[in-house]
């Protein structure tokens, strides 16, 4: 095995185990060298990306484990060499955990089912039941690809683009409250209240009763013992409170530190370049800025890019028009200090922060920015 840092999926330990092994089997049809498989994976603060060779569509792949977590299987048939998960490569998500899961697929893994593996057939129940907002960000997502210069930069499709996805979210938050409030006893009823804390704004009045009713297994579990420990952390990113300094490099490699902007009305605003919600805020933001640009107002934008894909990010800041904003990343994707330091799970997200250096409002989406800012500078 060697460590690569490629795609740093977010860990979900589901419950304390002793060390053990997973065994991942597969049979994808009949492929052959140059044909390999990639597992992507995080495991204890570490990147790993394991690789094995397939011979008449079988392939092993094997290591230490003391509790289940994420990880990507991806498929190279052609042994191009070609890993990042989307457009034509053959990937899917799957848990591992102790023991020997088989996954067997005619000509994909994407499309392959998978045996021997309690917590993927849990899994595979609780992303059926949520499909519906699957299926909508993805037509989301990609009508925003295919978009034009033009378009992007009309208001009338922007906002049609924008009205979808917070349709989409809203179903998804249904749905759900409507598991967590079924399944007590699901690990992926914490899970999913760990994705609906990111919309709710870590809103503890709502989310802590939600916590406590599901089972006693489920909050005892290290996840459920992990959410419990970020709720207690909300206090301290909580409206009002002094926000957290980090400092990070900009484009050029120059060292910006959150403290700079002391002074200034600013939004910190966690985004990137692969990110279709977060690049449907950004006219949102732009226009904001250019209204409150001479009165007070800055934007400092941390990118949760990929090492490696440095060009990506500066590309995107061209083309959404956002060259005059604050731009910082350590380019660790999910690993970025500052977002680690903040919470952060899931973008688009955004903290509004006063002259004194302390959280007002988070994140503001759409026209809410600039109606927050005009009650705020006159």
């Amino acid at each position: 095995m060697r460590k690569r840092i490629l795609l740093a999926c977010m860990v979900m330990p589901l419950a304390a185990l002793a060390q053990q092994k997973f065994v991942l089997k597969g049979k994808i049809g009949t492929a052959n060298a140059p044909a390999k498989v990639y597992l992507d994976r995080r495991h204890n603060g570490e990147n790993w990306l394991d690789a094995a060779e397939v011979k008449n569509g079988e392939f092993t792949l094997t290591a230490p484990i003391d509790v289940p977590y994420l990880a990507m299987l991806m498929m190279d048939h052609e042994g191009k060499g070609d890993l990042v998960p989307g457009g034509d490569n053959d990937h899917r998500l799957l848990y591992l955990e102790p023991g020997v899961i088989t996954i067997t697929g005619a000509d994909s893994v994407a499309t392959a089912s998978i045996s021997g593996s309690t917590l993927n057939k849990e899994y595979d129940r609780y992303n059926l039941y949520i499909s519906a907002y699957d299926s909508c960000m993805k037509y989301i997502n990609r009508d925003y690809g295919a978009a034009t210069q033009e378009q992007l930069k009309d208001t009338f499709f922007m906002k049609t683009l924008d009205a979808r996805f917070r349709q989409a979210v809203m179903v998804r938050e249904v749905l759900q409250k409507t598991f967590i409030t079924g399944n007590p006893d699901s690990y992926f009823s914490v899970i999913a209240l760990k994705e609906l804390s990111v919309r709710n704004n870590m809103n503890l009045p709502v989310l802590e009763p939600m916590y406590n009713a599901l089972s006693e297994k489920v909050r005892n579990s290290s996840f459920g013992k992990e959410f419990k420990a970020t709720m207690d952390n909300e206090k301290r990113l909580a409206i009002g409170s002094p926000a957290p300094d980090f400092t990070q490099n900009d484009v050029n490699g120059k060292p910006v530190k959150l403290s700079d902007f002391r002074g200034k009305y600013v939004l910190l605003d966690f985004w990137a370049s692969w990110c279709g919600p977060c690049r449907a805020e950004s006219p949102y933001v732009l226009a904001a800025y250019e209204h409150f640009k001479q009165k007070n107002f800055s934007v400092l934008s941390v990118s949760l890019d990929k090492q490696g894909q440095k060009d990506a990010w500066l590309d995107a800041i061209q083309k959404d028009g956002v060259q005059a904003f604050t731009h910082v990343s350590d380019l660790k994707y999910w690993d970025n200090a500052a977002a680690r330091q903040y919470g952060i799970s899931a973008v688009p997200s955004n903290f509004l922060i006063n002259p004194e250096g302390k959280i007002i409002a988070r994140n503001l989406r759409g026209e809410n920015l600039e109606k927050q800012l005009t009650t705020l500078i006159k």
